[in-house]
């Protein structure tokens, strides 16, 4: 069973079941947070795209990120397949797909329905109205939760923090935006390859591309409706799984299917003690009358072949023998005792 099975049973069967709680399913609403009609986004042209890593070098000076291990200058590391980090917040990835070579950018998608926030119980991501999936951090309880909801592999985390590691993402430069600026990536391409602008403008944009150049482009805008759909669309000239996207995703938003698992671990952490606490109690007891049923059969055997040995041998005999069997008991009793205090 892969994650997303798994969160699926879980959230629309088992934990919905046990709580009671109202998990939003195909005759229900068809997403968990309000859509926002107004919000921005970002169009990905990949046809247009270069490689040039412009896009990185821009978000790493304005999110004040480390430099990377290798300048941006060398346009040989789009050669391998990177993932977002907690310190490369966009990547740019080189696909060959026949004779071509094409290059996609990676972030965070901004999702308008998020699978983060859905799996966050701290409550650390909020979908804004502007677009931007916030982040943040005060709250965070490093469960990595979002990282395993998210289907785009997005979020990162401060592994190299050892007292406050936080996850790290794309922010959409919503401090550049609220005053009126560009997102780095955009203002720093020049290509054009990056468009800023509301996202249903920017899926009008895009088919009037595909309208006007049948030829050069895919019929698909990748992010229109995948996942509940993302404020970050791409369109492409070659099937978009060729560049490592997923297509099967479907429509429905990713956060029906972690809001009812992920949602549930504020009890499951109240109740496992509880349940745990009471399996380890009912052991004990059963341990405890085990044990004095144990002593009772013990003591009726011993009892049984005095009164044997006094038959046999006499009321001296078994006297002795008792005094013996008490004088045992009590060496028992102070190695038990001894072995304890060592």
């Amino acid at each position: 069973m892969n994650r997303r099975k798994f969160l699926t049973v879980m959230g629309s069967a088992g934990v919905a079941s046990a709580l009671g709680t109202t998990v939003a399913t195909e005759s229900q609403a068809s997403h968990t947070y309000p859509y926002f009609p107004e919000s921005y986004g970002v169009l990905h042209d990949t046809t247009r795209c270069i490689g040039c890593r412009r896009c990185e070098e821009g978000c790493q000076k304005a999110n004040h990120l480390p430099e990377p291990k290798r300048p941006f200058s060398d346009l040989s590391v789009t050669g391998t397949k990177r993932r977002t980090t907690a310190y490369e917040w966009t990547v740019v990835n080189k696909y060959q797909v026949g004779n071509v070579e094409v290059f996609r950018k990676l972030q965070c998608y901004h999702c308008q329905d998020p699978a983060c926030a859905s799996a966050c119980f701290a409550k650390c991501f909020q979908k804004m109205p502007d677009g931007t999936v916030h982040y943040e951090g005060s709250q965070c309880v490093g469960c990595r939760y979002c990282m395993v909801a998210c289907p785009f592999y997005v979020p990162g985390f401060q592994y190299d923090e050892a007292w406050d590691p936080l996850v790290q993402k794309c922010t959409f430069c919503q401090e550049r935006t609220q005053k009126g600026l560009l997102p780095a990536c955009v203002e720093a391409c020049p290509m054009e390859a990056l468009v800023f602008g509301k996202r249903s403008d920017l899926i009008k944009i895009a088919r009037q591309r595909m309208r006007d150049n049948p030829e050069r482009y895919v019929d698909y805008i990748y992010g229109e409706h995948d996942a509940g759909g993302t404020a970050w669309l791409t369109i492409s000239g070659v099937p978009h799984s060729e560049l490592g996207m997923d297509t099967h995703l479907g429509n429905r938003p990713m956060g029906e299917l972690t809001y009812g698992a992920l949602g549930a671990v504020p009890m499951i952490i109240g109740f496992w003690p509880v349940l745990f606490g009471g399996v380890y109690g009912v052991n004990k007891f059963k341990e405890s009358v085990a044990k004095r049923e144990k002593a009772k059969a013990a003591q009726a055997a011993t009892e049984a072949a005095l009164k044997q040995i006094e038959e046999l041998q006499g009321a001296e005999a078994a006297a002795k023998v008792r005094e013996a069997l008490a004088e045992a008991q009590k060496g028992s009793a102070c190695s038990c005792k001894h072995g304890e205090d060592a």
